[in-house]
């Protein structure tokens, strides 16, 4: 039931592979449709673009405090009024090149190598490899319909007794990548309970926040101080290849962060840093893009289930489809191939996210254009009958 590893090398990450191949075959002149990647297709807000061109025209792009510029940490502190009601003093804030590094801080200052730590299975492929490669033990714990698509103390406990470890720490993603799942505020509550009972810490993947369309969008940070909250311009604010992200910490993590990300990384990019100033002030523009997003889950919602694709958990947040394939295939990296190279749409092999089940499960994003995501699954539907 449970799994555990520590593994010194990093497993393929397919996503990666198939938007690469993917790539390769539109340069070859095929009409690709890619769903492999959770990357929005449009761009960032017209307020951040904006932003960015002016400081290029001034050309003072340097270093900056390695935790983030002031006014950063100031406009995200106004984010977490204006969202969340909540009074977080921007010192607690650390900005941070993408989520990505936001991890590698995080798992460094909280963790020793030989740690036992505890994500969600299917879950985010990064996460168990960095961890693993850090040194870590990673127990990947089975999310299902009995636990709502997600952790809860019951089976933290029951990891623990079955393959007697003690966790160090604990990993949820909300919404969750790849299943959709938005834990709502009492799952939330429950997890940041059990954690503070047993000194475990508890990392909250809020990447997703703002694209929720059912359930209940909570924040960490609205239950306890001491979550450690790891966020990013990416998603929401449709600016993947800025590589910007912040994390909000417990005040005593805070120079532990900091001497770690000074070594690591120096200072988060100054130029995206200004952009995402200004993208928080955009949710006017960016709401119209949800918008449109949840228009694609509603084709995808009526149309996957006809053709034989139904959902494997509920499509409540984020911008994907996990999709159950065993109708039509027991090996969903196969799958994947045949459909990129005989109808050019990519998806992402469940074996992702999953590496004892996911041979039966597919995951598509929806972050795309109306006009492409309703042309993908057309082509699919024709494809598998």
């Amino acid at each position: 039931m449970f799994s555990i590893s520590k593994r010194s090398e990093v497993e393929p990450f397919h996503a990666m592979d198939v938007l690469a191949e993917a790539t390769k075959r539109r340069a070859g002149g095929h009409a690709v449709i890619s769903m492999a990647v959770g990357q929005p297709s449009h761009p960032a807000p017209q307020a951040a673009l904006q932003a960015a061109r002016e400081a290029l025209a001034e050309g003072r792009i340097g270093y900056t405090d390695a935790l983030g510029t002031a006014r950063l940490k100031s406009a995200l502190a106004w984010h977490y009024r204006n969202r969340h009601g909540l009074e977080i003093d921007p010192a607690r804030i650390a900005v941070t090149t993408g989520s990505s590094a936001g991890f590698n801080l995080a798992f460094l200052s909280l963790f020793d190598a030989g740690d036992t730590v505890a994500i969600a299975r299917p879950g985010y492929p990064a996460y168990r490899n960095i961890l693993g490669a850090l040194g870590l033990k990673v127990v990947e714990v089975p999310v299902t319909a009995e636990t709502h698509f997600t952790l809860t103390p019951e089976s933290l406990e029951a990891v623990q007794r079955e393959i007697d470890v003690t966790l160090k720490g604990v990993l949820l993603a909300s919404p969750a990548n790849p299943t959709g799942t938005v834990t709502g505020r009492d799952g939330l509550k429950a997890l940041a309970d059990y954690c503070a009972a047993h000194s475990i810490a508890f990392i909250s993947d809020e990447i997703y926040h703002g694209l929720t369309f059912a359930g209940e969008e909570a924040s960490a940070l609205e239950l306890t101080d001491e979550a450690i909250v790891i966020n990013s311009f990416s998603k929401y604010y449709c600016m993947t290849g800025w590589r910007i992200g912040w994390m909000v910490l417990p005040e005593r993590l805070v120079r532990p962060i900091e001497r770690v990300a000074q070594s690591l990384y120096i200072s988060p990019p100054e130029l995206s840093q200004i952009a995402a100033t200004a993208a928080l002030g955009a949710a006017e523009e960016l709401d119209k893009v949800k918008a449109s997003y949840a228009a694609n889950r509603d084709l995808l919602l009526d149309r996957l289930p006809k053709i034989g694709l139904a959902p494997a958990s509920p499509m409540d947040g984020a911008f994907y489809a996990y999709l159950d394939v065993s109708r039509f295939t027991n090996d969903s990296m196969g799958f994947a191939k045949r459909m990129l190279t005989e109808i050019n749409v990519a998806a992402t092999p469940g074996l992702d996210f999953d590496p004892l089940e996911g041979h039966r499960t597919l995951r598509v994003s929806y972050a795309g254009s109306q006009a492409e995501i309703a042309e993908a699954v057309e082509r699919i539907a024709a494809w598998l009958k």
